[in-house]
């Protein structure tokens, strides 16, 4: 069994928000160590049926070895991106509930060969999917100062940016940066000191962005949100944890193009049908974690939940 522990973010409020089905098809994208699936599973009867997907290997490698006598859950390893293809070689053409938990897991965090956390010396590696070939350490080296620059901004949010990408590129031409330590504290140095002293640790940004770029998270989250619109049954709902403001963004914008009805003609007496909305919102604003929830684990501080559910199909 793995030897690290995780503690599943809002684990009850995402199950209750799913309503689950008891002879129901789900799909559970970001299995990580399974606390969200494994509440499914107790929810499900004998004819209901759980696909659990990673990007992760030893994810999916831990999860089929913790429900090794369970014939109600398919594994898959692959990016959720590519889930809805997947579920199609499985033959299900349509699921009742999909559950997105995004971000970095405990154990990839403590996991010291992942390179995940800039508290530590760890390899600059940062990749969800090891078999895939980029690393940070590659963006680090061999993106040019612009392309570096674009994704502390975009990705990190990151206002200096500038002055942390100028620093990478001229450390990167007197040494290897090959730590997530190294670049740790070349950030630090790069941020000025009344910067430092709030907002968490000065490289928390910088991590996020290069941990985005790695993994192409943020498009892949968008183009599986838009093909579990589809994928979904009538009364079908999705549940969607974020952790930071541009996930959550997404998750808000797209699923918005679904639950509103577009911009009609003046003097329009009928919603035409292609374009009345195919969504609801099940929870007008985020839930967040209790008070409780935050004091027993501070990584859950920052998560957001929506809740989505399918109300009709959209026709030409």
């Amino acid at each position: 069994m793995s030897q690290y522990s995780h503690e599943t973010v809002l684990l009850q409020e995402a199950i209750a928000g799913l309503n689950i089905v008891e002879t129901g098809t789900y799909v559970d994208c970001t299995y990580g160590r399974g606390g969200h699936s494994a509440e499914v599973l107790k929810q499900l009867n004998a004819y209901g049926h759980l696909y659990a997907f990673d990007s992760d290997q030893e994810a999916i490698e831990a999860g089929r070895e913790r429900f090794w006598e369970e014939e109600r859950v398919t594994f898959a390893h692959g990016n959720f991106r590519d889930a809805p293809a997947k579920l199609d070689t499985f033959g299900v053409e349509r699921v009742n509930g999909v559950l997105f938990d995004l971000g970095v897991s405990s154990p990839q965090l403590d996991d010291k060969t992942r390179g995940f956390s800039y508290r530590g010396d760890e390899p600059l590696d940062m990749r969800m999917d090891r078999h895939q070939p980029l690393t940070a350490e590659e963006i680090v080296h061999t993106w040019p100062f612009e392309s570096i620059v674009h994704i502390l901004s975009r990705y990190g949010e990151e206002k200096f940016a500038k002055s942390i990408a100028r620093a990478i590129e001229t450390e990167r031409g007197k040494t290897k940066i090959t730590s997530t330590e190294q670049l740790a504290e070349l950030v630090k140095q790069a941020i000025p000191a009344a910067a430092r002293r709030s907002g968490g640790h000065p490289a928390k940004r910088t991590f996020q962005a290069l941990r985005i770029a790695v993994n192409d998270e943020l498009q892949a989250f968008e183009d599986a949100l838009s093909a579990f619109v589809a994928k979904l049954e009538l009364e079908g709902r999705m549940a969607v944890i974020t952790f930071h403001s541009l996930e959550d963004a997404i998750a808000k914008r797209t699923l918005n193009t679904y639950c509103k009805t577009p911009e009609l003609p003046s003097g329009l007496p009928v919603v035409p049908e292609h374009m009345k909305p195919t969504m609801k919102w099940i929870n007008k604003k985020p839930i967040v974690p209790s008070r409780e929830e935050i004091a027993r684990n501070r990584r859950a501080r920052s998560a957001r939940l929506r809740i989505v559910e399918k109300i009709g199909e959209r026709r030409a």
